[in-house]
């Protein structure tokens, strides 16, 4: 997966801006910190609870993983060439969740349900009568 398939996904969530951190290519969400570039160019660094991290661990390593320096924060890091496009939307939309202003989320959730209705309500539309 390349940065630009990572930046599709993360700028795909509402409200997500592409920022610096670090020197690297970043994401926010209301100025909150979501992900970003690591030096590597390889990996990404992704913010999360710390029981999150510890399960995506445990579940994946050779997707995720972490070093020393970030065991005291609620970061998971991501091989961009191992990680498929679901679980990186799955990951960044969590990171979303746990930083975005409630209102947004609100809002964002209400239009996925709205989404979802309006196929189903022409599929149970009765046919045209002819004549």
């Amino acid at each position: 997966m390349s940065f630009a398939d990572v930046r599709k996904i993360a700028l795909a969530l509402p409200g997500v801006e592409e920022s610096t951190s670090y020197g690297t290519p970043a994401f926010k969400v209301k100025g909150k910190f979501l992900a970003r570039l690591r030096e590597d160019n390889e990996s990404l660094a992704i913010k999360c609870g710390f029981d999150e991290r510890d399960l995506r661990l445990q579940a994946d390593p050779r997707t995720f993983f972490v070093t020393e320096h970030y065991r005291g924060y609620p970061v998971v890091l991501v091989h961009m060439n191992v990680v498929t496009p679901t679980t990186l939307a799955q990951v960044m939309e969590e990171a979303w969740r746990r930083n975005a202003p409630k209102r947004l989320i609100d809002e964002w959730i209400a239009s996925q349900v709205t989404a979802e209705a309006v196929p189903r309500a022409k599929a149970r539309r009765p046919p045209r009568r002819s004549g």
